[in-house]
């Protein structure tokens, strides 16, 4: 079977809404998604959007997408790409699907002269984890993800 990586379109919307919510389901928390199919058309595909999706198909069926953006390396003094999200439906794993999407966001940063490609995975997502190892990824352990949102950002903003 072939598989197709191509960037995704405003058609993808719906597609990519009913994975993201798979994807939450997979990580124990569907309840955390608020959005819907029509404002990820809006937000990922609208004007001036600084976000990139690709799409996988197999057999021409949508298994797989990436969600990624540029982000910028103070140190590197150059960009980066931050993956947001990695997905594959469960009857695709262990097929590359995985592996293709994420190599292809790989050759964008190769291509754009990026200094790095980062993205975060859940401690217990062990099948991912062992992935990311395998393909010689580093874990950034020193490191700890904050996050300010909702009520306690709006709270801190004022």
């Amino acid at each position: 079977m072939s598989t197709i990586i191509r960037q995704a379109t405003p058609e993808d919307a719906q597609a990519i809404y009913d994975m993201i919510y798979e994807l939450a389901v997979y990580e124990k928390a569907p309840e955390e998604v608020v959005t819907t199919a029509d404002e990820i058309r809006d937000s990922l595909f609208g004007e001036g959007s600084k976000t990139e999706a690709l799409i996988c198909e197999v057999a021409g069926k949508t298994v797989g997408y990436a969600v990624f953006f540029t982000s910028y390396s103070t140190w590197l003094g150059r960009n980066g790409i931050y993956m947001e999200d990695l997905y594959v439906s469960p009857a695709a794993r262990g097929q590359g699907a995985g592996k293709a999407l994420l190599k292809t966001i790989a050759q964008y940063a190769v291509e754009r002269k990026c200094g790095r490609l980062e993205w975060s995975v859940l401690d217990w997502n062990q099948p991912a984890i062992d992935f990311y190892l395998s393909i010689g990824a580093i874990e950034q352990g020193e490191w700890v993800r904050y996050r300010l949102s909702g009520d306690a950002l709006i709270n801190f903003a004022k």
